[in-house]
């Protein structure tokens, strides 16, 4: 009698673990050791400076690059550093979206948050207009264009992955973003006082057109606490348009590809947009306890330098070298034009 064949036994979980650990440690291992080299060398800037100009993330990206043009990482690596560069950063996406509350936007008019959001979206057309009149690529102009519009380097980290862009042009988009925003950090108290703006003003001007909170609290500073809670408030709606922008060039795009079937409905959003929207809610209607805000905000800091140190392990310094002059020309000019509207609306609002 011919016994029925049993079916193949199902891996238990824990194998399967180790085997994935197996999988993505060495490349994992690798990121983890440029982050801590970028973490080391802002500590050490810190000290020296006394003030810290380019951040971990910025830092990281610079070094894995580093290490990607002097040395070729072997087949071992690569899925680590692939798992780093995608999957890291989707969760880091996820969890930064605890660290903003639509409850902010009670803190505004409602004629300066509709002013906001129509500055951030004709920010974003007019960068990337002008990044494509450069000869930036689509997906160049459009990370340098969301980098400027909405929040630097964490814009750009969160729409790379909906757009496909490439290691090289996210290194590059953020290597010169991050200098220049730099830049902007010190000479906008400058411009401030030399056509005088009271602290109101100045801080709703420091809102829309620095990139990252912390250098919106170091620009706004020297203006005062007026100009440090209005810059604050005007910046952490600006982070708001963050998922609505994902979502709209993720519905956009989600047919472009070549060759692309049409998705269904669950394939209509990335994943990581659907969380990143959900924790909004969630910390809006106040069900994250507060002691889990600052570790998941930490976290959500980690993974994206790490993130980084591995998107810079897949680029290589020379190919963006070649693209440095018209990426700097177009961070320019969406800068300068992000400016003007910041005042016309400042202007328009009477502040």
């Amino acid at each position: 009698m011919k016994t029925a064949a049993l079916p193949a036994p199902v891996a238990p979980p824990l194998a399967a673990i180790k085997a994935f650990g197996r999988s993505v440690g060495p490349g994992v291992v690798l990121c983890l050791f440029v982050t801590l080299a970028a973490v080391g060398l802002t500590s050490l800037e810190r000290d020296i400076l006394g003030h810290v100009w380019l951040e971990p993330l910025v830092l990281a990206i610079l070094l894995g690059a580093a290490v990607r043009t002097a040395w070729t990482p072997d087949a071992r690596f690569k899925a680590g550093v692939d798992f780093s560069a995608k999957t890291l950063l989707e969760i880091a996406v996820v969890l930064l979206g605890a660290s903003v509350s639509a409850a902010t936007l009670s803190a505004l008019g409602a004629g300066f948050v509709i002013g906001i959001l129509g500055l951030v979206a004709l920010a974003i057309l007019i960068g990337f207009g002008l990044g494509r009149a450069l000869g930036l690529n689509p997906r160049m102009a459009l990370l340098v264009a969301c980098g400027n519009a909405i929040c630097g380097n964490s814009a750009i980290a969160a729409v790379a992955p909906v757009i496909q862009a490439d290691g090289e042009e996210v290194a590059a988009s953020i290597a010169f973003t991050a200098v220049l925003g730099v830049i902007v950090v010190l000479a906008l108290p400058l411009l401030g006082g030399l056509i005088h703006l009271n602290g109101l003003q100045y801080g709703a001007l420091a809102g829309l057109t620095v990139y990252a909170v912390p250098q919106v609290l170091a620009a706004a500073a020297p203006f005062g606490a007026v100009s440090i809670q209005t810059g604050t408030v005007v910046k952490l709606v600006r982070v708001l348009m963050l998922g609505p922008v994902v979502l709209v060039l993720s519905l956009i795009l989600r047919d472009r590809a070549p060759g692309a079937a049409r998705p269904g409905p669950t394939r209509l959003l990335p994943w990581f947009i659907v969380g990143f929207l959900a924790m909004i809610a969630l910390r809006s209607l106040d069900l994250i306890p507060q002691a889990l805000l600052s570790p998941m905000a930490a976290t959500s800091g980690l993974f994206t330098v790490i993130a980084m140190a591995a998107l810079g392990l897949q680029t290589d310094i020379r190919a963006v070298a070649r693209a440095g002059g018209r990426v700097v020309a177009a961070v320019l000019l969406s800068l300068a034009a992000l400016v003007l509207l910041a005042f016309g609306l400042i202007w328009a609002l009477a502040l």
